[in-house]
């Protein structure tokens, strides 16, 4: 699972295909809420605002 801007979204894919051998599906964090769990505000690759989670 990656939570990521938008310039990473692709590598996050790469990564998530390669870990798991399968497309990933993907969650835009401005339109979805969470129950019991709240998203990273920040990119894991770099300090922009987190936009699309990478399951």
């Amino acid at each position: 699972m990656y939570c990521v801007c938008l310039e990473h979204v692709e590598l996050a894919i790469d990564k998530f295909v390669d870990e798991y051998e399968e497309a990933p599906d993907l969650v835009n964090l401005q339109t979805t809420e969470f129950s019991a769990w709240q998203p990273p505000e920040h990119c894991e690759w770099c300090g922009n605002s987190a936009k699309i989670l990478v399951v």
